[in-house]
């Protein structure tokens, strides 16, 4: 552990979310190094109080509005069948023409109210019901110019990310082999999803990347190295991994040429959950290459990485390339379940060239109470200087901003009771994602699955 100095400080939320407890360090600023139009951050933290939506769907600021822009089981405009169900990751693709692409998960498995249709030439396994979809929007606020398949025929498609030539990396957070679960053929894949034209990519798995739980992926624009989480809930937990593809200079198709699966080694920390102050960084971070990257025998995390170990962490989600750094998120942490330590989230930001982890965000009190602001999952950066945080937690689901001064306020708050009024649940929000000009946030509720488009003031 470094002697890297750690500044905590507890917070309240602002807007509708009092009592969430965030501690965050000094360095808090540098999660936003890539985040458009930022360099001046706003005075006052939010936008002020969500005002209750008459029909019952987000809240939001004053000054806000919400379009819907598809909902699960309406026809797809492609024709190919109804509009999937469980909305999860997702990004915002620009193209040429001034276009918006939405690349938009379906976390299906063998069995969904609506699995993703299956189309030839685009399906991968005919017994999985997951995948994903694209919307294309004539603009950022526009309107949907078509909605189709962009693969279809894998499982539990979760998150995944963007790749800086344009294309969308979809994850499957399953590992079930063939004659398992149902499922036809493998799965724990990474898939590229080309949304101007999904046929030029296919339904091919990129082996290399190795077959695990997938959550997320992001992409060092600079070397070409692709980050990974693993979203493993059960004992032994996930572990963090770069992929160092053969053609680092990427492009469409680049990562099917394959390349080394590693996975991160933190001397002296086999749990990231045990680090609770923020600001604490680790120096010397080392990484290991994964015997058997197709989990043949064994599942990857439970591999021989010799007797120093590995580097886990429960639940590791969201990632995003920032700047110089990677950041990732463990959503939670239980000691019943087998963790060192509980906490509520939190926020890494790994820097490849000082070889340097350091926590910066924790989410959530000292305290086993569950309160507003935990478990966060998919995060992105907004215009206005701040980071945007999905909520995937109990009770009401939010979309939280955290500002680079450490101040926390709630942006959106879904009202989609999914439950009963004596037992109510709310579908957890996913995907957020902003338009290339930053004037449009969009959002995916997970169920029922539905796509907002969200504007609004967001430089006031």
């Amino acid at each position: 552990m470094s002697s890297t100095p750690a500044t905590r400080r507890h917070l309240l939320t602002r807007a509708g979310a009092l009592g969430a407890g965030i501690a965050l360090s000094g360095a808090v600023s540098e999660l936003f190094a890539a985040a458009p139009a930022a360099a001046l951050p706003p005075t006052d933290a939010g936008y002020g109080p969500l005002v209750p939506d008459p029909d019952g769907l987000l809240d939001l600021p004053e000054g806000f509005s919400y379009r819907v822009l598809s909902r699960e089981g309406r026809p797809l405009r492609s024709g190919e069948g109804p509009v999937p169900s469980h909305h999860d990751g997702m990004a915002a693709l620009a193209d040429r023409r001034g276009r918006v692409h939405l690349a938009r998960n379906h976390e299906n498995g063998t069995v969904a109210s609506h699995g993703v249709p299956k189309v030839e030439g685009l399906t991968y396994d005919p017994a999985a019901e997951g995948g994903c979809t694209v919307l294309t929007l004539d603009g950022p606020d526009g309107e949907v110019l078509s909605e189709r398949v962009g693969i279809a025929g894998t499982a539990a498609n979760c998150s995944g990310g963007p790749t800086p030539w344009g294309t969308w990396l979809t994850c499957e957070e399953n590992e079930s082999k063939a004659g398992t679960a149902g499922y036809a053929k493998d799965h724990g894949f990474v898939f590229e999803v080309d949304p101007e034209n999904p046929r030029r990519s296919g339904a091919e798995p990129l082996t290399a990347m190795g077959r695990f739980q997938h959550e997320a992926v992001a992409v060092d624009p600079v070397r070409g190295v692709v980050y990974e989480t693993e979203d493993a809930f059960v004992a032994p937990f996930g572990l963090f991994y770069r992929f160092l593809p053969a053609r680092p200079r990427g492009g469409p198709g680049s990562l099917r040429a394959g390349g080394r699966l590693q996975a991160m080694r933190v001397p002296g920390l086999p749990d990231l959950s045990t680090v609770r102050e923020p600001g604490a960084s680790f120096d010397g971070v080392e990484w290991v290459d994964v015997p058997d990257p197709l989990a043949v025998a064994t599942p990857t995390r439970m591999q021989d990485y010799g007797p120093r170990g590995i580097t886990r962490g429960q639940k590791l989600e969201g990632c995003y390339w920032g700047g110089r750094s990677v950041c990732f998120v463990s959503s939670y942490a239980r000691t019943r379940e087998g963790s060192g330590a509980d906490h509520h989230g939190q926020v890494w930001r790994y820097d490849p060239a000082a070889r340097r982890l350091t926590l910066v965000i924790v989410f959530g009190p000292d305290s086993d109470v569950r309160l507003p602001g935990e478990s966060p999952d998919n995060i992105c950066l907004a215009p206005g200087g701040s980071i945007m945080v999905c909520e995937d937690g109990r009770g009401a689901q939010h979309v939280y901003g955290v500002t680079r001064r450490g101040e926390v306020y709630a942006l959106a708050r879904g009202r989609q009771n999914i439950g009963t009024p004596e037992a109510p649940e709310w579908g957890e929000f996913a995907g957020v994602s902003f338009s290339p000009d930053g004037g449009t946030l969009y959002v995916n509720c997970y169920e029922p699955g539905t796509t907002f488009a969200v504007t609004g003031p967001w430089r006031r």
